[in-house]
C-alpha cells in the first residue's frame, strides 16, 4: 500500500540518484562513496520515484551479468533507496516494478542484485530468490545474491 497517492516514477540522472544513496546506503559518507563504476555507462539507467515533487526513492539498473546466472541477457539492480521516513510504504516496490517494466520491454530475461540481510526480505516478496552463499561487502555488511526471471 502506498503512504501518498500523489508520486509519480521516472528516469533521472546518475546524480540525482546518489543525494538519495548517501544518505540511505552511504550515511555519514561523503558524497563519492556514493558513485558506481557502470554509472554513466549508456545502457545504465536510473529511475526515481517523486511524493509532492520530492524525489524520495532512487534505482539504478546496469547491464552487468553474473556468473551465478545463465541468462543471456542480464541487468543488475545497484544502489537501491527510500529515503527512511518512507520506507515501508510501498514505494520501493513501485520503483522496482517500473525499473522492471523498462527491462522487459528491452528484453531482458534476468535481474539480480546484491542485497543487504536486511533487504532479503523485500526482495523476496517482489519474487527474487537467494542465489549461493552469503559474502561481505567491507565496511557494508553481509549481503546476498538474489535473482529474478522477467
Amino acid at each position: 500500500m502506498i503512504g501518498n497517492p500523489n508520486y509519480r516514477t521516472e528516469l533521472i540522472t546518475s546524480k540525482e540518484a546518489w543525494s538519495i544513496r548517501q544518505p540511505v546506503l552511504r550515511e555519514g559518507k561523503p558524497i563519492e562513496a556514493c558513485i558506481f563504476d557502470g554509472d554513466d555507462f549508456e545502457t545504465t539507467f536510473h529511475t526515481g520515484l517523486f511524493v509532492d515533487d520530492n524525489l524520495i526513492a532512487v534505482a539504478t539498473f546496469m547491464k552487468n551479468p553474473h556468473k551465478l546466472f545463465l541468462e543471456k541477457n542480464q541487468f543488475q539492480l545497484r544502489g537501491m533507496a527510500v529515503l527512511k521516513e518512507f520506507q515501508g510504504k510501498g514505494y520501493g516496490h513501485e520503483i522496482l516494478k517500473f525499473g522492471e517494466s523498462i527491462l522487459i520491454k528491452q528484453d531482458v530475461k534476468l535481474i539480480w542484485c546484491n542485497a543487504r540481510k536486511i533487504a532479503v526480505n523485500f526482495y523476496q516478496k517482489n519474487h527474487y530468490t537467494v542465489k549461493g552463499d552469503s559474502f561481505i561487502i567491507p565496511e557494508i555488511g553481509i549481503h546476498y545474491v538474489m535473482g529474478k526471471t522477467l
